[in-house]
């Protein structure tokens, strides 16, 4: 079957389908060879290039919509390569046969907490794109003095360098003296929002983790550089949050990466053992040997 060429694009993970629409009708999209007109179509036989460079695409039934979750540490970046050849996130998730794994958003390197990818770049791009304002909630742990003023202009909203921001919510959440947690949550992505606020008050971060993206909260038992597969219904709820069509099945990334079934000693070991790997040493093979 073939597929509008935007369409296609953007589930590659190239740029939503305004964007490609846009880079179309701009020629930088081509077809066989010939430079495309909107509204073309192809399939997987076709070739497609975007500024020249192939689209490596499978037809949409072809490719089971995927979701991870992952717990980001500290030092890592949200890049595919980094040219200063630090750790990305993307170095602890599971290898794919097809198709490639896609942030949905990022977490700057000083943040911990709650990144998702997916297989489907509609489904990212769609999720960051602001019209749709999915929550998003922050474990904070702050450094200075905190007033009753400071909780209501943050509610109010102050004035950043990139216009007005405001949290939809700020709770309290334990500690004392000038060093105290509060979970906060915004239905933005702009580039350190949450860190920009509160420094836009005199008051600085010292610790900043996300916990929760819209329903999907970061579990207690995934620890960090870990990840796990959303459940069918996960993954329909986060389609529905961007009108898209529910899925029905799809393969599996690990029988025992589910959420349901997360135990973080078996975790902590795969993280261990990419670990030692990273190192260049082998990871000791420990089977039992039979009648033992």
């Amino acid at each position: 079957m073939s597929e509008k060429i935007q369409k296609i694009l953007a589930r590659a993970g190239k740029g939503s389908r305004r964007e490609m629409e846009k880079a179309i009708s701009d020629g930088r999209v081509s077809l066989n060879g010939t430079v495309c007109a909107l509204g073309e179509r192809a399939t997987e036989h076709d070739e497609i290039r975007i500024d020249g460079h192939i689209v490596k695409f499978k037809s949409e039934n072809d490719i089971p919509c995927r979701v991870l979750i992952y717990n980001k540490p500290l030092s890592e970046v949200c890049t595919r390569n980094d040219p200063e050849q630090r750790k990305t996130v993307f170095d602890r998730l599971p290898i794919l046969k097809q198709g490639r794994w896609i942030a949905v958003g990022r977490l700057d390197i000083n943040t911990t907490g709650l990144l998702i990818f997916t297989t489907d770049g509609e489904l990212a791009n769609k999720l960051m794109h602001p019209s749709h304002e999915v929550e998003r909630e922050y474990a904070v742990r702050v450094f200075g003095e905190v007033t009753d003023n400071t909780i209501q202009a943050l509610r109010q909203g102050v004035q950043l360098e990139d216009g007005p921001a405001k949290f939809n919510k700020i709770s309290f959440a334990g500690g004392e003296g000038i060093n105290r947690w509060y979970h906060v949550t915004i239905s933005e992505g702009r580039n350190r929002e949450v860190r920009r606020m509160w420094e836009s008050q005199e008051v600085q971060v010292s610790r900043l983790s996300r916990i929760r993206y819209g329903d999907i909260e970061l579990p207690r038992t995934l620890p960090m550089g870990g990840w796990a597969e959303l459940e069918v219904k996960e993954v329909n709820y986060l389609r529905k949050l961007v009108n898209m069509k529910p899925i029905e099945m799809r393969k599996e990334v690990g029988r025992n990466n589910k959420i349901k079934n997360l135990k973080a000693n078996r975790i902590r070991k795969a993280i261990r053992k990419s670990e030692l790997r990273e190192q260049g040493v082998k990871p000791a093979n420990k089977r039992r040997r039979k009648g033992s």
